[in-house]
């Protein structure tokens, strides 16, 4: 296995909130045809994923890159490998219960962070699979990046 880099490079902080404004925008102005895809074994799928905004109440919502497993979804809780944990988190983990919308159709999901161990090991391993410096992107960070598993929910 070839060495990873430990000097990983990310775009600067204005090209990524670009990127996914514009991911946004084609979701938004192809009302939902365009914008969303599922994994494949070498990348990366999108899902809408709505929930009550923390402070607000109001409904907040974001595309979000993730993987499955089983009839779980994980994104990783990166913000662009930014320091600042994602909002979006921020306000799963204070109200976990949110609606995703993936391109086969609507979900509901209950949101929890994978624990260490050998669960957040086995879906970390999984990210790697698809992202070759996922290890040095996260070392640009000072705190842990979470797992966060959507679990569905009735």
């Amino acid at each position: 296995m070839p060495e990873q880099s430990s000097e990983a490079r990310v775009p600067p902080r204005w090209f990524i909130r670009t990127a996914w404004t514009v991911y946004r925008a084609i979701y938004r102005i192809t009302g939902g045809r365009a914008g969303l895809r599922r994994p494949r074994p070498d990348r990366w799928g999108t899902l809408r994923l709505t929930v009550p905004g923390r402070r607000s109440g109001r409904d907040r919502s974001v595309i979000l890159a993730y993987l499955e497993d089983g009839p779980d979804l994980f994104p990783l809780a990166m913000n662009g490998w930014g320091e600042a944990e994602p909002a979006w988190w921020l306000n799963l983990q204070a109200y976990p219960d949110a609606h995703v919308v993936l391109p086969d159709g609507p979900r509901l999901v209950r949101a929890r962070a994978a624990v260490d161990g050998e669960e957040r090991e086995r879906l970390w391993a999984r990210w790697r699979e698809t992202e070759a410096e996922l290890d040095g992107y996260a070392a640009l960070r000072s705190t842990p990046t979470a797992v966060v598993i959507l679990e569905p929910r009735s």
